[in-house]
């Protein structure tokens, strides 16, 4: 019970290492986190959907069903209400404790103790938001909700984007060292097999989203948005390579131009999957009030290959959030994470504690702001969310299920955004040559 109500280093078992106290906090709030979704994918599960209208209050017996009377079956949008009501529950979550988290600048702050402790306390207001989540009255609340989980995604993909970029520059530069250091020929050789492996793999995508999201006649927003996509890729992939940003960023190259080249047309993929129109969208799922579905495909496309990669993404990138810095003080200043807070009197406690302990590596300063932590974790759950549901919101009669353009434009967008901030990572030691960029 002690260590359910105290502090991180109780939770070690005896086989896990010594750990910064920091590190396992993060950690199990991003258990939370993927707690919660896991809740999320077992509620959509059509098996399961099935039976949440035996909740109470929750499909027959309310007030309304997405502001349609209870007469009408509301049996194919309850998971979609259910992960809704998730995705709020965990957003109100992490956001009580970024608000009380504000401004914590070392552990020796009693809010400290708060955000590395207490887990069994957490757990239960966790649980206790989450069941009154299911009791908010239908009204407006689903249209509404949508429109917060497309912004809070949209902030999300653009820290992905950026934790992307750094890390196609930290293993562009690690390679580099190596081959420095060491054999050179079989570094070399491995970053052309890998860059070959990405560029490769992005023709083939291309050449599949033109066969499969276009038609001759027709479908013209797809094929304008693939070649513009196809284009920035191109002048980014050119831009790299330039000698001018040779001599600037020795380290830069077609190794990071190919990975960002690779998630570009992931996310063009995924905004092409929301075109709401059936010819030019061959995943295209709409579901009605009665339960019914009308595709080109069985039930199973509500669970398509964009939302699968996007769940695997969203996993990766999350735990970055939680484990690692960078190995650029800009992104760190960017993401406000400072490991290196942590110095000899880190170490010292460590000793203290003996092995299999969490130590507090947090005396003289906090390694990572505790608000912006929490406030990447409530963007994460909306993102989360939305994927779940393939962005799919009630149309205006509230009646059936669709694909709205604004997933498209928001993930489009985002895709635009991402090549326009690694392109300023090339070009900005030669806009700014007063500046430090090692």
């Amino acid at each position: 019970v002690s260590c359910l109500c105290g502090s991180a280093p109780c939770l070690l078992c005896g086989c896990c290492p010594s750990t910064k106290n920091s590190t396992i906090s993060r950690l199990l709030f991003t258990f939370f986190l993927f707690l919660g979704t896991l809740v999320s994918i077992i509620m959509i599960i059509p098996g399961v959907e099935k039976e949440l209208h035996k909740l109470p209050g929750f499909c027959e017996g309310s007030g309304s069903v997405l502001g349609v009377q209870t007469h009408v079956d509301c049996g194919s949008f309850l998971g979609h209400k259910a992960v809704y009501r998730m995705g709020f529950a965990m957003a109100a979550f992490f956001f009580l404790f970024a608000v009380v988290m504000v401004c914590v600048r070392s552990s020796k702050d009693p809010r400290a103790a708060v955000q590395n402790g207490f887990w069994f306390f957490k757990f239960l207001v966790l649980v206790g938001i989450t069941v009154g989540a299911f009791y908010i009255p239908d009204g407006a609340f689903t249209s509404v909700w949508f429109y917060f989980g497309v912004v809070g995604s949209f902030l999300f993909i653009l820290i992905q984007l950026v934790l992307l970029i750094d890390f196609a520059h930290s293993w562009s530069q690690l390679w580099l060292r190596n081959a420095g250091e060491g054999n050179a020929k079989g570094w070399y050789a491995a970053l052309c097999i890998v860059t070959f492996i990405f560029y490769a793999t992005s023709i083939a995508a291309i050449v599949l989203l033109y066969v499969y999201y276009t038609k001759p006649e027709g479908c013209t927003e797809g094929k304008v948005l693939i070649s513009i996509n196809l284009i920035l890729c191109l002048v980014i992939s050119a831009v790299s390579i330039l000698p001018k940003i040779q001599d600037a960023q020795p380290h830069s190259g077609l190794l990071q131009a190919s990975l960002i080249t690779l998630y570009t047309i992931y996310v063009t993929w995924s905004a092409l999957a929301n075109v709401p129109t059936q010819t030019c969208n061959p995943t295209l799922l709409v579901r009605n009030s009665t339960g019914s579905a009308t595709a080109t495909q069985p039930l199973t496309t509500w669970w398509d290959a964009p939302s699968i990669v996007g769940l695997v993404i969203f996993i990766l990138c999350t735990l970055f959030i939680s484990i690692r810095s960078s190995d650029h003080p800009q992104v760190n200043k960017l993401m406000l994470t400072e490991e290196s807070v942590a110095g000899a009197g880190g170490e010292a406690a460590a000793v203290e504690s003996g092995p299999h302990r969490a130590y507090d590596n947090e005396q003289d300063g906090v390694s990572y702001n505790y608000t912006f932590f929490h406030l990447c974790l409530l963007l994460a759950a909306l993102y989360i969310m939305m994927t779940l549901t393939n962005w799919y919101r009630p149309d205006e009669s509230l009646q059936v299920l669709t694909s709205p353009w604004t997933a498209v434009w928001v993930k489009i967008c985002s895709s635009w955004a991402g090549l326009l901030l690694y392109l300023w990572t090339l070009v900005a030691p030669l806009v700014l040559p007063d500046r430090d960029f090692s």
